[in-house]
């Protein structure tokens, strides 16, 4: 069932005028020392926050996944990623699932497994990103085309969430790199952190690297987890990140992938990790889970929204790897989710934080934006397990401080 959300007195931020405040904001510089900025608005007593605009609320007793939504035909396509079934589930924006049926497991239509998420690609079909290759299905769950790979290889690894979507560029999609790891300076140098998907011709062609200056080409070691990177398409622009790093990179969308611009972040309490000269070390497995990191990234006119985890400060960071009882960890781990939530950060095009703060019971990370609409996941419950989910349509406003 759809819930409007009751709108307050203040005034909607339009994209018109986000691009003329930051006009006026241009001669600030993001190297050396920078000017003094009216924080938010266009006014020092004003600042841009977010406003649930609608709601989605969809009756399911699981844990639901949601892959993509279409705001023009109104419809929602999630999963329930069990051990031994996938369920698809097609719902409408008054919260009613319209078809549920399965690709998984032993079947003629089988996906074989899923390597990213589904996306639709017009009116009525959908597209998998799977094991056997690209696959098309309607709306109904039957089968209308399989494109084979070129190649294939088992993915090292991949994200299957809101919020972590591959992106279309034309006809193709923006996703991760899903070989191997790098292991040593060299492989970290060759390393290909995105992939360009024609599921027309069956090709994956990795693309975009770390650039020089990056933590990762420092020679230290990292683990996986740590440059997994996020990104986002604005219009002839791939604006990524690259997990623990808390730079915005610029590639152009078209080959080469020219890299054009390197925006850094100055978030509040932000704790990178640098990575180890020691590969020995136990900590780098572990480090990955509690410094910072960027977790998505939105581009909205002028502006960026940044989602990210701040990390824990140096002594919490010694009590995470000190030896404790399963009733301690467990402790200690809901204590630093309580002290650390991931948050927002509004960032003008320059790398200036206008302001940053945890969304009100919306997942930073599950930002999804659709036909010029941004969406997010509520946050689950962590005591009750509930039998529905929500998602929010968000906007920006500017708001008296």
């Amino acid at each position: 069932m759809r819930y409007p959300v009751k709108q307050p007195l203040t005034k909607y931020i339009y994209p018109s005028r986000i691009v003329t405040f930051f006009l006026i904001l241009a001669p600030a510089c993001r190297s050396g020392e920078q000017k003094e900025l009216t924080k938010a608005g266009t006014r020092s007593n004003e600042k841009i926050v977010f406003e649930k605009l609608d709601s989605i609320r969809i009756d399911y007793l699981g844990t639901p996944t949601v892959h993509d939504i279409d705001p023009v035909n109104k419809r929602i396509i999630f999963m329930d990623h069990k051990e031994n079934s996938e369920d698809i589930h097609i719902a409408d924006f008054e919260g009613n699932i319209l078809q549920s049926f399965s690709k998984f497991g032993d079947k003629p239509d089988s996906y074989g497994g899923l390597m990213g998420t589904l996306n639709f690609t017009d009116t009525n079909r959908f597209l998998v990103y799977g094991y056997r290759g690209f696959l098309t299905f309607d709306m109904e769950g039957m089968l209308k085309s399989l494109v084979k790979y070129d190649d294939f290889h088992v993915p090292s690894q991949s994200r299957r969430s809101m919020g972590y979507n591959m992106e279309r560029l034309g006809q193709k999609y923006l996703f991760i790199n899903q070989g191997p790891s790098p292991q040593d300076l060299n492989e970290y140098r060759a390393f290909k952190l995105l992939t360009l998907l024609d599921p027309l011709k069956g090709t994956r062609k990795p693309m975009i690297g770390f650039p020089e200056g990056s933590r990762f080409l420092n020679g230290n070691h990292y683990f996986f987890p740590c440059w997994f990177p996020v990104f986002t398409v604005h219009r002839s622009k791939i604006y990524t990140a690259f997990g623990i790093e808390p730079v915005i990179y610029v590639y152009e969308t078209f080959p080469p992938h020219a890299l054009v611009d390197s925006i850094s972040l100055n978030l509040p309490n932000y704790m990178g990790y640098n990575g180890s000269e020691n590969p020995s070390d136990i900590r780098v497995l572990g480090m990955c889970f509690v410094s910072g990191k960027i977790e998505n990234i939105k581009k909205i006119g002028s502006l960026l929204l940044i989602g990210y985890f701040p990390g824990y400060a140096e002594k919490d960071i010694s009590i995470n790897f000190e030896n404790k009882t399963q009733e301690e960890t467990e402790y200690f781990q809901i204590s630093m989710r309580e002290k650390y939530p991931s948050r927002i950060a509004i960032v003008d095009s320059l790398g200036n934080v206008i302001n940053d703060f945890v969304p009100d019971n919306l997942s930073p990370s599950s930002m999804l934006l659709r036909d010029g609409q941004l969406w997010m996941m509520e946050k689950p419950d962590e005591e009750v397990e509930r039998d529905y989910f929500r998602l929010f349509r968000v906007g920006l406003k500017i708001e008296n401080k």
